[in-house]
């Protein structure tokens, strides 16, 4: 019976530093909401990512909601609370005023100590035909739609560019012997997960090493496939480099902060 009791125990102090951690999402996710219903989309979009709002304006943020029966909410009820870093995740349904229920997901990223909301998401009803999910850009693509709540981002060239731009990055720390630049070209996510330190140690093989990771430059990456984004948004990016005699392999996984691509992970061996 003590160990029973034990486990719950753990499990309740779980729960509740669940609850505790996630509280200012929820703060920020009632005044959104508590805004929409006002009619206020002026004060609705301070609640609102940096990325967010520089794509939504108040005409587009009020068309949406209206077409999502969003404008009616009455009260939230979060069954799934996430939270990552500087990144969060609310799941659950809202309340309309007419005792409806809709679906709805909001991500959450962190900016300065506050919780901001950076993509809001509301499974269509009726028939579907085609998934609404974040499309992964081509390999020169033009333009990508970042989310079905959102309009088209420009993408600097497409899933080449942005591995090319990403091995740029690593080989300019590698020839200093210093991932400080890679650090800080990297997404804010994973800076606030590790040091240039820690990063210095992590790649320590590979400089000090004597290759010389700049010839890359003058290459371009084959990928093994367009690209692929998981159910967490992950846009996931592997193929190698046809560098003699051996071949530079690797792995990039980015994901959206603002109107960018950002690493969010990267592997690279040479076999």
């Amino acid at each position: 019976m003590k160990v029973v009791l034990g486990v719950v125990a753990v499990i309740g102090v779980a729960i509740g530093g669940v609850f505790y951690l996630t509280a200012g999402m929820v703060d920020t996710a009632d005044g959104f909401f508590t805004a929409v219903r006002q009619d206020d989309m002026t004060k609705a979009r301070t609640y609102l990512a940096e990325g967010f709002k520089a794509r939504t304006d108040e005409q587009a943020l009020k068309a949406f909601l209206d077409q999502s029966a969003l404008t009616r909410f009455k009260a939230t009820s979060w069954s799934n609370r996430q939270m990552s870093g500087g990144r969060g995740e609310l799941e659950g349904t809202i309340t309309t005023d007419t005792g409806g229920t809709l679906p709805i997901k909001l991500t959450f990223v962190k900016e300065g100590d506050t919780w901001k909301i950076f993509e809001l998401g509301k499974p269509a009803a009726g028939l579907q035909t085609a998934n609404a999910a974040p499309n992964a850009p081509p390999e020169q693509a033009a333009a990508v739609n970042f989310s079905a709540s959102s309009p088209p981002v420009q993408e600097q060239g497409g899933a080449l560019a942005l591995v090319k731009q990403s091995m740029h990055d690593f080989t300019v720390s590698a020839e200093k012997k210093s991932m400080e630049h890679f650090r800080d070209s990297v997404s804010k996510l994973w800076r606030e997960q590790v040091t240039s330190v820690q990063l210095d140690e992590a790649f320590k093989p590979l400089t000090e090493s004597g290759a010389d990771w700049t010839v890359l430059d003058g290459f371009d990456p084959i990928l093994s496939s367009d690209g692929t984004i998981d159910k967490d948004g992950v846009l996931l990016l592997t193929g190698y480099y046809p560098t003699k005699p051996s071949q530079v392999y690797f792995e990039q996984r980015l994901i959206r902060e603002g109107d960018a691509w950002k690493l969010i992970g990267f592997k690279v061996e040479a076999k």
